[in-house]
């Protein structure tokens, strides 16, 4: 890792973990942003999004701190809603997804 500037107050920051995701993999990938406080996150998971992801965040009621997911879901960043115990199987079902398919159903 190297000692860049800060993104969003952050450093490192998650954005720019998912931005290097969205430009290399981009349909290829699957997001998730899980509890968390701010909002670190929800522009990159978008911009996974926007390149083709499959994206999920955790929803409210198993998250310990609902900043980071809230923030995501606000933005348009999320395809999928699910608590943290659905995760594996969001995954999963993420990983065999193409963008050219139907959205998936949100679940909350």
């Amino acid at each position: 890792m190297v000692d860049g500037p800060l993104v969003m107050h952050h450093r490192p920051s998650v954005n720019v973990l998912l931005r290097s995701v969205a430009q290399a993999a981009g349909p290829n990938a699957v997001g998730v942003v899980l509890t968390g406080m701010g909002d670190d996150g929800a522009d990159g998971l978008l911009e996974m999004k926007e390149a083709g992801a499959f994206t999920v965040a955790q929803n409210e009621e198993s998250s310990a701190v609902f900043g980071m997911p809230r923030a995501a879901i606000v933005r348009g960043g999320v395809l999928e809603i699910a608590p943290l115990l659905a995760m594996r199987d969001i995954i999963l079902k993420g990983s065999a997804w193409r963008g050219d398919e139907a959205r998936p159903r949100m679940r909350k």
